[in-house]
């Protein structure tokens, strides 16, 4: 939204797995002792291992032929360095960045977190003595794309120990509440295995109360089963509990329980035809408040938040009933940790604030939506906010440069957790940079040269959906549409590719947008939510009253369509869209109307 005052404008898996000697210059070599690595071959990105079982023996070589920015093409030798011959061959290995394979060839891969598990395929399982063969596979990676530190490679009757695995390593639950982790194993076990869960330290409080027994199978050792940690309703604390099965390596992790209740952890969301749903597949309609200051304070010099961002905030926020999303607006220059911003409010700095109140928000049962609000460029046509080329006002469309990489990052950061919605750039009006609006779409989902008349190289919204899903985060995008997001008529013509098919359209109204009037609302947005999940991630007017946002929100009601208002902040800006005077959760005349909007809800 644009205001003229100046302070506007399934899973993430922890493997435990036995520790590797490469940082003393070792390879563990499985049944063996450990050998001295071969420096041509870490000068070459290579490692080896081998593993003997009733006379035959097999060793594997990984190879990265080929890299560049955000991906790489890697190759596997596999060779019988027994005597009798091989009928077939299994490979494993544990990848030392943050790769994920896309695609493989000459063996069937299976990838569970960084845990990747290579079968012969029909035609290559057989090796005399001495005999070799090799697989490939694509992959990406966010930021590192570092060789495994060992393989291991077992013929017919050899043995792999695969890892327990849980996920998450580290859950917040609240007095009363409950919350699951996923307990899977790493690789294919050869017969039944059961895992049994239990508290192995802390918190007597919190127990296993459903599932602390697994049982899996060969056929289903990669399929995750929950186990639910339950909370007592009075005491605080952490426990440590620990899945453990015989004869495999055991995955330990934390569960914490914090004072008040939150209702249980945020909702982990997807898309499923025009709606959200969690998990279980029901219908999640999200209603909440902006929470603005993480766009501009950091490169004004105070600081990463405007007001406090502590568990006393959030809780004021849930007094107004019904809040179940907050938009953080985000600043790329912060997060990248460009050389212009202050660097106590940049870089990592940021990163980890904006990941601890996502945590916070999430703990609290309310779902986290990410908004790339300020970014670079130098832009001085039609309804510039600045002549400023940093990220220190709105710009028309996100610049390459910084966008790609920040989006790559954040993606990188949260994916795994489906409890927080990507919105991919605040309020796009290439419509109005380009004074046309076909031209307008055109560049909004292409960008580069689709965008006459802009100085700086834009990203589409195809490049920023690309850079999310690359960097392997499945998480719910959402993307406005032209005209400060207000106009959606051509969102549906030009919605960008996602594999995922994760995508949600964001619309603004504010009772100065043009599509202001309910006539417009069924002719122009209706369409779209009949289509995909629609969020109005801003609403709001600037007249100290209700009387936009009340029926408004009555329309959105009747199409099961979320909404979002602006802004949780105590700024003394007249009749601006204002919710609180304090951060108690005093109201605003407008807020008072949004409130009682949130607590007539049922």
């Amino acid at each position: 939204m644009r205001f003229s005052f100046a302070r506007r404008t399934r899973w993430l898996v922890v493997l435990i797995m036995p520790a590797l000697l490469a940082g003393l210059g070792l390879i563990v070599v499985a049944g063996g002792p450990a050998a001295p690595a071969d420096a041509a071959s870490k000068a070459s990105n290579a490692s080896k291992a081998s593993a003997a079982s009733a006379g035959t023996a097999c060793a594997a070589t990984y190879t990265i032929q080929s890299q560049w920015s955000g991906g790489f093409v890697a190759s596997v030798t596999v060779s019988n360095t027994g005597t009798p011959a091989l009928a077939g061959w299994t490979v494993t290995f544990t990848f030392g960045g943050d790769q994920t394979v896309t695609s493989s060839w000459n063996a069937s891969v299976t990838q569970s977190a960084q845990q990747v598990t290579a079968n012969n395929a029909s035609y290559n399982g057989a090796l005399g003595a001495g005999a070799s063969t090799s697989f490939g596979f694509q992959g990406t990676y966010s930021s590192s794309d570092a060789a495994p530190a060992s393989l291991t490679c077992t013929p017919p009757g050899g043995t792999i120990s695969p890892s327990v695995v849980a996920s998450p390593a580290s859950l917040p639950v609240t007095q009363g509440s409950t919350g699951s982790v996923g307990i899977a194993l790493s690789a294919a076990p050869t017969s039944n295995v059961t895992v049994a869960v239990s508290r192995t330290s802390g918190n007597s409080g919190l127990s296993v109360s459903a599932g602390g027994s697994l049982t899996f199978t060969p056929a289903n050792w990669n399929t995750a089963q929950d186990v639910t940690i339950a909370a007592d309703s009075s005491s605080t604390g952490a426990a440590t509990f620990t899945a453990n099965a015989a004869g495999y390596t055991a995955a330990t992790f934390t569960i914490t329980e914090t004072a008040g209740s939150s209702g249980g952890p945020a909702p982990q969301l997807h898309v499923s035809g025009n709606k959200l749903v969690d998990a279980n597949g029901n219908q999640v309609v999200l209603h909440g408040v902006n929470r603005s200051g993480t766009e501009f304070a950091c490169v004004q010099n105070a600081g990463i938040f405007s007001g406090p961002d502590d568990q006393a905030s959030i809780t004021a926020m849930k007094t107004w009933t019904h809040v179940t999303a907050v938009r953080v607006p985000l600043n790329e220059a912060c997060w990248n940790g460009e050389p212009y911003v202050p660097s106590a409010d940049a870089g990592a700095t940021y990163i980890n604030a904006v990941k601890a109140y996502v945590s916070l928000l999430n703990s609290n049962g309310i779902v986290a939506i990410l908004d790339l609000h300020w970014t670079d460029g130098a832009y001085t046509g039609p309804s510039s906010a600045c002549s400023d080329a940093n990220a220190t006002c709105q710009k028309p469309m996100p610049d390459a440069a910084q966008s790609v990489p920040f989006w790559t990052s954040v993606a990188s950061t949260f994916k795994g957790n489906d409890a927080v919605i990507f919105d991919l750039f605040n309020e796009p009006y290439p419509d109005i940079a380009t004074g046309s609006e076909t031209q307008g779409w055109q560049c909004w989902l292409n960008g580069g040269s689709s965008c006459p008349g802009f100085s700086y190289s834009v990203a589409g919204m195809q490049t920023l959906v690309n850079a999310v899903r690359s960097a392997g985060a499945n998480n719910v995008i959402m993307l406005g549409g032209l005209t400060w997001a207000n106009d959606m008529t051509q969102w549906l013509a030009n919605e960008p590719s996602d594999p995922d098919h994760n995508l949600a359209a964001s619309w603004h109204s504010y009772n100065f947008n043009a599509c202001s009037t309910q006539s417009c609302w069924t002719s122009q947005i209706a369409p779209v939510i009949a289509k995909v999940p629609v969020i109005a991630g801003e609403i709001g007017e600037n007249d100290c009253a209700g009387s936009y946002i009340d029926p408004l929100t009555t329309w959105l009601n009747s199409q099961d369509t979320g909404y979002l208002a602006w802004t949780w902040d105590d700024w003394n800006v007249g009749c601006n869209p204002v919710l609180i005077t304090d951060y108690t959760g005093t109201p605003t005349a407008y807020g008072a109307a949004y409130k009682a909007i949130l607590q007539a809800l049922p």
